[in-house]
């Protein structure tokens, strides 16, 4: 492959990532448009590695240039960020590039940011593929005002694609299994009281469904984490399973946006930090499940949440266009530049609704004999169920609306 590809010139600025354990992604670039030399690269991510890389810096420069090479008559609005979806059969790679407009030296380029995996990672990837997306179009938001300004945008980049690579890597080796063995959950216990608190089991269950699924459960033992999570992942389609992480019981994963439900391991102390920013960023309100204390909380409804993160993602950008300095934002500060809109860091609340359908649930899958399929086949009754009635209710607001 590198025979074909052009020697880098100028030198392209690389940042080697450690990462623990195998890493999905081959490489990360930004390259721009440039108007006398055409399509330029500007920086490379690249996971570090002892093993010789799959392919060379020359040869990711040409990848990358390739995502260029068609957006010379961009025509888009101001702001938008085009998500392009490469597979070079030829090259066995995929490229994901996000095209997008912003100012280098004083002019208006076109600039792409992309990532690049092997075509094998193809299956694996296309699940997380939303989760990703929206994370770097966000960032993308946060780099073209640095970029008005003046200022670098790899370092804004690089806050955003080192986790993204840290996800990727950790999917690799901890991600829920699309098929869940009910053995391994709580619905396979003699009782409802074996492994947790009766009253504790209905709250999670109903608190993650009316959550949209999305739920975060942390803990101090690994193995009781982990079956909390495959727990809630029996609620789960097999899509969504894979957009699920299990709880590594060295040390914790850092917190993820976009997961459904992840599990996460306390500290020494016995605590688990969780970065208000990401936690608001999640698509859909989040339900927390602390499994030492059975404490279950949970964010506003979907309303709530998707206006409160709406109004912080505007608050966050109108304070970086103030800013006066790339030092005055750290990458974790809280934002507080709308005087109309404080967030509320506690976003986390009681579970207010009660529930009867797991419940009724919960009391009549208990009531049948584990490890004879009769538990999964009610599962199965009970998530149809759960559909027909939700389809019926929507079809009912619709007549009556």
């Amino acid at each position: 492959m590198s025979s074909g590809c052009p020697p880098q010139s100028p030198a392209v600025a690389k940042t080697e990532v450690p990462l623990e354990g195998e890493s999905p992604l081959l490489a990360a670039t930004f390259a721009y448009w440039d108007n006398i030399l055409g399509p330029r690269v500007r920086h490379i991510w690249a996971p570090k590695s002892d093993q010789p890389l799959l392919l060379s810096d020359g040869e990711i420069t040409f990848l990358a240039n390739h995502t260029l090479n068609g957006e010379i008559l961009r025509s888009a609005e101001c702001g938008a960020v085009d998500v392009k979806f490469f597979v070079l059969a030829e090259k066995g790679v995929i490229i994901v590039s996000l095209i997008f407009d912003g100012e280098l030296k004083g002019d208006k380029n076109t600039c792409a940011l992309s990532i690049i995996l092997p075509q094998t990672e193809l299956a694996f990837y296309l699940p997380l593929h939303t989760v990703c997306v929206e994370r770097l179009k966000h960032i993308i938001r946060k780099g073209r005002i640095w970029m008005q300004k003046d200022y670098s945008i790899i370092s804004v980049l690089t806050s955003e694609i080192v986790p993204i690579m840290e996800l990727l890597s950790s999917m690799k080796t901890h991600s829920v299994p699309e098929d869940i063995d009910i053995k391994d959950t709580v619905l396979n216990d003699d009782d409802i009281g074996d492994s947790c608190h009766e009253d504790f089991l209905h709250k999670a269950i109903s608190s993650h469904l009316q959550t949209c699924g999305c739920s975060m459960v942390v803990g101090s033992n690994p193995d009781k984490v982990n079956k909390i999570v495959r727990t809630l992942c029996l609620f789960l389609t097999p899509a969504e399973r894979k957009c699920s992480r299990l709880c590594r019981a060295e040390s914790s994963f850092r917190y993820d946006t976009g997961l459904f439900v992840q599990g996460l391991l306390k500290d020494s102390t016995g605590s688990f930090v969780l970065p208000f920013r990401q936690v608001l960023y999640s698509p859909y309100p989040t339900t927390h499940i602390d499994v030492d204390v059975n404490t279950v909380k949970q964010m506003p409804p979907c309303h709530e949440h998707t206006y409160n993160q709406r109004r912080y993602m505007r608050s966050e950008l109108t304070a970086l266009w103030k800013a006066a300095s790339e030092d005055d934002i750290g990458p974790d500060t809280i934002i507080h530049a709308d005087e109309t809109f404080t967030p509320d860091l506690n976003i986390f609340q009681d579970v207010m609704h009660k529930d009867t359908l797991v419940k009724s649930f919960l009391d009549e899958v208990f009531l049948l004999k584990p490890g004879l399929g009769l538990r999964s086949t009610f599962l199965a009754q009970f998530l149809l169920l759960l559909h027909r009635r939700a389809l019926t209710l929507l079809k009912y607001i619709e007549d009556e609306t």
